[in-house]
């Protein structure tokens, strides 16, 4: 296992690598550059020379790449072009609110989708499976943000009034109205993730229950129970955890439409912030950090599939 971990590490490595280098060019291909940005698209060409000497802008491409690799590495990500502050304080407060709401979907996603799995696989072709299979397609055929309107209206509409219909509140103005924030965007994430964890779990558990290991748990005389917790679900899972670390890497970075539904301060928010007023360094950081969640949660699930199916360390 030891060795098996070691090679993920170093391959992890070698990706975001990789993935520094294509944010680095892609960015810097686009036409115009911070010095512009700064000055005015009035500026002279005298003042933009300057002030691109000044940031490094006139030194050559990997010159500039290693001094920028270097900052990131070391913690020193620079300074926001639209937001005058470090990169740093900004991104760490951000990451930290879409890694709250992340962890709360991903819980809530994990402890109802993986039992309503199961559920339809062991009732595979009766009513509660159709059930369970017709919510999943009706949960991946709505978008994003119809399902947070809905939930605004429902929950937070002047009836029933039970949350906040979004922003985010820190938790030192009390528990209830911090976690009354993070309900509805948490609730819609949750109904958007939940079809596509049911349906692998689902598929997953059902190929596992057709195979030959678990007939043979059966002749042995195995409870039902026991070949389902202990033989076919670990494998059925398989699938599964594939998608959960995926969908870990799209909470922290890509849920520009619901985190805009709710006003909600997240890193989705920040990158299209960035976008928008073409802040090179927070855009850089914000990518890297975003690409680095993908490549984690993908370790974090090769270290789950090792542990699911010991085949996977032996090879």
């Amino acid at each position: 296992m030891a060795s098996y971990v070691v090679r993920r590490v170093l391959s992890i490595a070698l990706v975001l690598v990789l993935i520094s280098l294509i944010v680095f060019v892609a960015i810097h291909v686009l036409p115009g550059s911070a010095a512009t940005l700064i000055l005015g698209e009035y500026a002279t060409p005298e003042s933009l020379r300057v002030l691109e000497r000044e940031m490094g802008l006139d030194r050559p491409f990997a010159a500039q790449y290693a001094a920028w690799i270097g900052g990131v590495v070391t913690g020193d990500w620079g300074y926001s072009l639209a937001m005058k502050r470090p990169v740093t304080a900004i991104v760490g407060l951000r990451l930290r609110n879409s890694a709250l709401l992340a962890g709360f979907a991903l819980l809530a996603v994990v402890l109802i989708a993986i039992p309503l799995g199961t559920l339809a696989a062991l009732r595979r072709g009766r009513w509660l499976d159709l059930a369970i299979l017709t919510g999943s397609y009706i949960g991946i055929s709505v978008p994003e943000f119809v399902t947070g309107m809905v939930l605004i209206l429902v929950l937070a509409g002047p009836s029933l009034h039970l949350f906040p219909t979004g922003d985010y509140a820190p938790l030192a103005a009390g528990l209830r109205t911090w976690l009354s924030h993070l309900v509805l965007p948490a609730l819609t994430l949750t109904l958007v993730l939940l079809a596509h964890v049911v349906r692998q779990t689902r598929s997953g558990l059902v190929e596992a229950l057709q195979s030959a290991y678990v007939r043979t748990a059966r002749l042995k005389g195995a409870t039902e129970r026991r070949v389902v917790v202990r033989h076919a679900l670990r494998n059925g899972l398989l699938p599964a955890v594939t998608v959960i670390a995926l969908d870990l890497g799209y909470l922290m970075g890509g849920i520009v439409v619901v985190e805009e539904v709710f006003a909600y301060p997240g890193m989705g928010r920040l990158i299209l912030y960035a976008i928008q007023n073409r802040d090179v360094p927070l855009l850089q950081v914000s990518i890297l950090i975003v690409a680095a969640t993908y490549t984690f949660a993908n370790f974090a699930a090769d270290l789950a599939y090792a542990w699911l199916d010991p085949r996977i360390r032996y090879r």
